[in-house]
């Protein structure tokens, strides 16, 4: 029973914002190019390499340089939303992304790609994301958000499946310079609609001085950590592969006997940890910090981030080595890989929305711990259906559990990590968000990466030496695969028999490598649910709350008191 004092109380909450649609319409297009220029590229490679008449060492920094980038600076771009207001972050990075890309499509070598892709683009996404989590969450209540969250998620996990499609159909039929062309279009109009549809909002109180130290520190400490992840494969995880050149000029060479990773990931560790002591010595002096880690008392948004980073890992191990598997193995062209992971994508999109219709049964964290389940469940089934000669039929059971566990978790996730912070803080909470998922991709690739590599590899040498080929054409085909990897193709002049069995032993390998590398991404995801478990029953207002109730609440009208007796 609600008392009288009670209703009018609830009477006084504000109106919903009749735009807030229109809103979630702009924030979630800007979303999606955002999350699909860490994807579109990738089939494009060759006709790029063929334009500019590059390597694809030289080419591997602009494909790597936008994630870096945009992870470096997501919190920086998060504490600038709440100190000038999200909506004016929001425009600016429009507009800087919108910059970089039309510099990118009219880019005549690999610099003017890296620092209109890589550098202009990452700086302004990493001002949008961030805004775009901070707009929803102070845009919607109740059962709306957990809608609009839903949206959202569905959005950037579609990204990573229709990066590929997208691009290989750009590619195919016009030019890679439109995966950047479209962007030149959708941001001008997302600057447009910001304008005229979404609020102001509001700025910090009172005025904040910007923690220029704390973010130096967690750049240069988050540069590091995300650069050491990606380039893994390149220098090794301890034994070295390759010098360490920067700019012509060789800082670590080979014959040190130790790659140069160790101690990349060891000064990032220092300036990470540098950054958490000046954070918390600000944080006690009241002196703004650009990070504030007492926000972490609130266990939804610990426990939250730490299961978002794992679950990344995991969930990319999948997009990472299926296309692998189906261009290498099932010899797929680009588009008809991407066609081949679209439903994936649409899984996705429908699982988050019924996962925002579950939040209003049963509880926000509860539906995201059956969102990890299905995943792995999702991960074992595609990891024992795939074999060579496999079928877009066969992979649908698996993507479409898959696909509705990530709909179910990763939408109703970020919900659960934004739900408890504290409103002015919300723009650096979801740059924390958008860096723990980005640094789980990182490493997640990293890690399956050179599982997956190592795997096949070794599957396939197992599996050449099985034929009856001569011992000189096995021997020089292991070296090729030791060289190359799943990358391996039998010389123009090798015979057609010959030629036969390289390809199946080939192929055998990379199933092998496939199967395994899924097999480590579900223990990762396995990981992530148990994380889960930690996770307290978050209440989202409306949703965990009051909406569950409200229909067993009685309002009482204003009543006169009772004459006294006599």
């Amino acid at each position: 029973m609600i008392s009288p004092e009670d209703e009018r109380e609830l009477d006084q909450t504000p109106p919903p914002d009749p735009r807030r649609w229109v809103t979630l319409a702009i924030v979630v297009i800007a979303a999606l190019i955002v999350v699909l220029d860490n994807t579109v590229l990738t089939v494009a490679i060759p006709s790029i390499l063929a334009d500019f008449h590059t390597t694809l060492p030289s080419l591997q920094w602009v494909l790597t340089g936008y994630s870096l980038v945009f992870a470096t600076l997501l919190i920086i771009g998060g504490r600038l939303g709440d100190v000038f207001g999200h909506r004016r972050m929001f425009i600016i990075g429009a507009a800087l992304f919108g910059a970089g890309s039309l510099l990118a499509a009219l880019s005549w070598g690999v610099p003017s790609l890296l620092v209109g892709e890589a550098l202009i683009e990452g700086i302004g996404a990493s001002m949008m994301l961030p805004a775009t989590l901070a707009i929803l969450s102070n845009t919607f209540q109740g059962r709306e958000r957990a809608t609009a969250f839903a949206a959202w998620g569905a959005t950037i996990g579609l990204g990573g499946a229709l990066g590929p499609l997208i691009g290989g159909f750009l590619t195919t039929n016009y030019s890679w310079r439109w995966a950047f062309g479209i962007n030149v279009i959708v941001a001008p109009l997302a600057i447009l609609g910001a304008l005229l549809f979404i609020p102001l909002g509001a700025r910090a109180r009172t005025r904040l001085a910007i923690d220029v130290p704390g973010a130096l520190l967690v750049a240069a400490g988050m540069f590091l950590l995300v650069f050491g992840l990606n380039e893994v494969g390149k220098y090794g995880w301890w034994k070295p592969l390759a010098d360490f050149d920067v700019a012509g000029t060789t800082l670590w060479p080979k014959s040190v006997g130790v790659s140069v990773l160790p101690l990349i990931f060891l000064l990032s560790a220092a300036f990470l940890f540098a950054f958490y002591r000046y954070e918390r010595m600000r944080e006690r002096r009241d002196r703004d910090p650009l990070f504030e880690f007492g926000q972490l008392r609130h266990k939804g948004f610990r426990y939250g981030l730490i299961t978002a980073g794992i679950l990344s890992m995991g969930q990319l191990g999948l997009f990472f080595v299926i296309p692998v598997f189906l261009q290498e193995a099932e010899h797929l062209s680009a588009l008809d890989n991407g066609l081949w992971m679209l439903p994936v994508g649409i899984f996705l999109l429908i699982g988050a929305q019924v996962g925002g219709r579950m939040t209003r049964r049963i509880n926000t964290t509860r539906v995201v711990q059956i969102g990890i389940v299905l995943e792995v469940i999702g991960l074992v089934i595609i990891a024992f259906t795939i074999h060579p000669g496999l079928t877009l039929v066969e992979l649908l059971p698996g993507w479409l559990t898959f696909g509705f566990g990530i709909g179910f978790a990763n939408s109703q996730l970020t919900n659960v990590v934004l739900s408890d912070v504290d409103p002015e803080k919300s723009g650096v909470a979801s740059g924390a968000n958008s860096t723990a998922r980005q640094v789980g991709s990182a490493l997640g690739v990293a890690v399956i990466g050179a599982t997956f590599a190592s795997l096949t590899a070794r599957n396939t040498i197992d599996a050449l030496r099985a034929t009856s080929l001569s011992d000189s054409a096995k021997q020089a085909a292991i070296s090729g695969v030791n060289a190359s990897g799943a990358g391996f193709r039998p010389g123009a002049k090798v015979p057609p028999d010959v030629a036969a069995k390289l390809s199946h032993a080939l192929t055998t390998g990379i199933t092998h490598g496939t199967r395994g590398s899924l097999l480590i991404a579900a223990g990762f995801v396995t990981f992530g649910a148990c994380m889960s478990l930690l996770i307290p029953r978050v209440v989202v207002p409306g949703v965990d709350d009051l909406d569950l109730t409200i229909d067993h609440i009685e309002i009482v009208p204003d009543q006169p008191a009772p004459a006294p007796a006599h």
